[in-house]
C-alpha cells in the first residue's frame, strides 16, 4: 500500500474522474488569484485616479482647460471619463439652435449614465466568475469526493474480507478532491465580497459628482441660453 501522503500521489493514484476534478478546481484557483490580483490592481489606480481628480477638479481650475487637457489622454477612468462625457455634450449642444435648457440637460446627463455605465461595466468585470467559483467549487469537490467514495466502496466489495485498513486510502483521495474545492472556493467568495464594496463605494462617489456636476452645468446651461438662475431670480 502506498503511504505517502502529499498531494501529488493522490493525485498520480487517483481515477480519471478524479484527475478531471481536480484539474477543473486548480484550473479555477489559478484564474481567481489572476483576476483577484487584477483587480487589487484596478481598484487601487481607480482610487487614486478619483482623488486626484476631485482635487484638480475642485481646486478651482478652468473647466475648459480641464476638459482640453483630459481629452488628450488616452484612457480615462471613473470621474474623468464622466466629467468628459458631461462637458463634451455640453459643448456640442451649446452650439446648436433652439435648444432649451431642460433638453439640454437632458442630453448631458444621459451623457454622464452612459459614461458611468461603462465605468461600471469596467469595476465588475471578472467578478461573477469569482462569484461562480466561490459558490460552485464546494459542490464540484463534492462531487469528486462522493465519486471517489462510491468507487472505494464498489472495489471493497469484490473483496472476501473487507478492512478499513483497505477503504481507508481511497476515502482519502476522494476526500482531497473537497479540499480542492475548499480552497478555490474560499479566496473567491472573500475576494467577490471585498471588491463588491469596492465597487460600491466608487459608484456612490461617481453617482455623488454626477449630481454635483449636473448642478455646475445647469448654471453654465443657463447662463449659455441667457436665462436666469431661479436663486437670483
Amino acid at each position: 500500500m502506498n503511504t505517502d501522503t502529499s498531494f501529488f500521489s493522490y493525485f498520480l493514484d487517483s481515477s480519471s474522474v478524479i484527475k478531471l476534478v481536480i484539474l477543473l478546481l486548480v484550473s479555477a484557483s489559478i484564474i481567481s488569484w489572476t483576476f483577484i490580483f487584477q483587480r487589487i490592481v484596478l481598484y487601487k489606480n481607480a482610487k487614486i485616479a478619483m482623488i486626484k481628480f476631485e482635487e484638480l477638479f475642485w481646486s478651482g481650475a478652468d473647466l475648459g482647460k480641464l476638459f482640453t487637457d483630459l481629452t488628450k489622454q488616452d484612457d480615462l477612468e471613473g470621474m474623468q471619463h464622466i466629467f468628459v462625457a458631461g462637458f463634451k455634450e455640453f459643448v456640442r449642444l451649446r452650439k446648436q439652435s433652439g435648444m432649451t435648457s431642460a433638453m439640454m440637460m437632458e442630453g448631458i446627463q444621459r451623457a454622464m449614465r452612459i459614461a458611468r455605465a461603462r465605468e461600471m461595466e469596467k469595476l465588475e468585470q471578472h467578478l461573477s466568475f469569482l462569484a461562480t467559483v466561490g459558490s460552485t467549487s464546494p459542490y464540484v469537490g463534492l462531487f469528486g469526493t462522493v465519486w471517489g467514495i462510491m468507487t472505494a466502496f464498489h472495489a471493497l466489495g469484490n473483496v472476501q474480507q473487507a478492512s478499513i485498513a483497505m477503504v481507508a486510502p481511497g476515502i482519502s483521495e476522494a476526500l482531497i478532491t473537497t479540499a480542492m474545492g475548499l480552497f478555490a472556493a474560499i479566496p473567491a467568495v472573500i475576494a467577490y465580497n471585498r471588491f463588491a464594496n469596492d465597487v460600491e463605494r466608487l459608484l456612490n462617489q461617481y453617482d455623488t459628482f454626477h449630481d454635483e456636476f449636473s448642478n455646475i452645468l445647469s448654471r453654465q446651461v443657463h447662463h449659455a441660453l441667457n436665462i436666469p438662475d431661479r436663486e437670483t431670480a
